[in-house]
């Protein structure tokens, strides 16, 4: 068995195998289990943790694993229809109703099938993050004086420091909150900012989970579209006059998902057409640390030419480490900041403290430069695999920009393209794919994808996948054919 399928596969043979024990009888011995399926022991402990979980098996420490006594017969389900009346009802009363839809963020989210490439993930392949160095920062941590106790409010005062000096050095520790991730970070900036009913604006294309917050805060999302050079400034101002927003979402670094940069021209232009029209930016600054090695010098972040409080700053760890290790700072100057601390203490209390603790420890220590560096290279290398591979297999699909960071491409399916039905055909070639629809506000322009080379195991998946992605456009391009001849 490969490690990735390994404990999913010996919890189902085990599963497959229950009834050959009576209730309350034991099953064969960690060891015996190491020995007749060649998995380790950490393998054999969580598969029975799954079935544990399941409530198949029952674990005592010291005796062994057993087949969990028959379930008393379920409860008639009862009667959740009037959930309806009271929902509808909820929305009714809103001008502007809520939508909460998870659906395009869970792409990004849920692992694939066994055996399907994953080319649609957010996150880096395991083997781009830095286990060893987080465990290890995570032991130290647990071991730090006061590391269980209720930590400061904002945040520790050395990680609002470590945070506030990436930034630039623009803002002091006193003005940033420590948050639980870049999600939670952006749902707090919204809902300070944005009362329920009001327009947001928003980059066109852009991140799927910024629409999904703004919906279910019952929001309007207003797209304003977005070049390689970043947001465009005369429809930039356009929008903030049109709308009344007083808000503008972007990400003026290797924006998600078109890879652009906001260019130095256009920078002081968004901030000044923003301050005129009394609206704040939020900049979600969210793969600074996911540069390339050929990126050369990064824009600053915006905070740092912004010197009457138009910017509220997100950015976070969890890109350049782990979907789990979900530390993330938000940042503000202005009494727009006791807001977002009231809600951010509202809605979340605190961080807890051992995670804070980990992220001093890891940010501290020498293996996370290594790892940047490490990232930075293998980022780059997985990029260009990934791009000549969709240039030479998939020349109909237009690459306009190749970014210089983060970890996607976004590709342009020609015109008349059945985007959901490429993306369901590649899913059934066995490589999954985010579709382009959920990143746009409004009516798309054209169909896109976006695939994903950081969550690929390394280059030989990734050219596996574009081959397996060929097959899926050949059949889905030859029933186009067939409909219009």
């Amino acid at each position: 068995m490969n490690h990735g399928s390994s404990v999913g596969e010996l919890a189902k043979q085990l599963r497959n195998e229950l009834d050959r024990y009576s209730p309350g009888g034991k099953l064969p011995s960690s060891r015996a289990l190491v020995e007749r399926f060649r998995v380790s022991p950490v393998t054999v402990s969580r598969a029975l943790a799954q079935l544990a979980a399941e409530g198949l098996v029952v674990t005592r420490p010291g005796a062994g694993a057993f087949r969990a006594e028959e379930r008393a017969a379920a409860e008639p389900a009862g009667d959740t229809s009037w959930q309806e009346v009271a929902l509808s009802a909820d929305a009714a009363a809103e001008l502007v109703p809520r939508a909460v839809d998870a659906s395009a963020v869970l792409v990004t989210l849920t692992t694939p099938p066994t055996g399907v490439i994953e080319l649609s993930g957010g996150y880096l392949h395991p083997s781009l993050q830095p286990e060893r160095a987080m465990a290890a920062a995570l032991a130290r941590a647990g071991r730090r004086p006061g590391a269980w106790g209720r930590p400061p409010i904002d945040g520790l005062p050395e990680l609002r420091e470590w945070f506030a000096r990436g930034m630039g050095g623009a803002l002091t520790a006193a003005e940033v909150l420590i948050t639980a991730g870049g999600q939670s970070a952006l749902t707090t900036a919204l809902r300070a900012l944005a009362p329920p009913g009001s327009p947001v604006l928003v980059e066109s294309p852009t991140y799927p989970g910024l629409l999904a917050i703004a919906r279910a805060a019952g929001l309007r999302p207003v797209p304003v579209p977005v070049d390689t050079d970043g947001v465009r400034p005369d429809l930039l101002a356009a929008a903030l006059k049109a709308t009344g927003a007083r808000v503008f979402v972007c990400q003026p670094l290797f924006q998600n998902p078109t890879g652009a940069v906001l260019s130095a021209e256009r920078r002081p232009e968004v901030l000044r057409i923003a301050r005129e029209a009394g609206a704040f930016v939020v900049e979600d600054d969210f793969v600074r640390r996911l540069v390339h090695e050929d990126a050369g010098p990064l824009q600053r972040p915006l905070t740092e030419d912004d010197h009457d409080g138009v910017v509220v700053h997100v950015c976070s760890l969890t890109k350049a480490t782990s979907p789990s290790f979900r530390v993330s700072a938000l940042a503000a100057r202005g009494p727009v900041l006791e807001r977002l601390r009231a809600i951010q203490v509202v809605d979340h209390f605190f961080v807890p403290r051992p995670l804070q603790e980990a992220a001093l420890e890891l940010a501290g220590s020498p293996a996370w430069p290594r790892h940047l560096r490490n990232v930075a290279g293998e980022l780059q290398s997985r990029r260009d695999t990934l791009a000549a591979a969709v240039r030479r297999r998939l020349p109909e699909l237009a690459l306009p920009h190749v970014p210089a960071g983060g970890y996607h491409l976004w590709l342009r399916l020609p015109d008349g393209t059945d985007e959901a039905a490429f993306v369901a055909a590649a899913l059934r070639a066995g490589v999954a794919i985010a579709p382009g629809r959920p990143y746009f506000a409004a009516e798309p322009p054209a169909a896109h994808v976006r695939l994903s080379f950081g969550a690929a195991s390394g280059a030989a998946e990734l050219g596996e996948g574009v081959e397996r992605l060929r097959g899926a456009w050949e059949a889905v391009r030859g029933g186009r054919e067939r409909l219009t001849s």
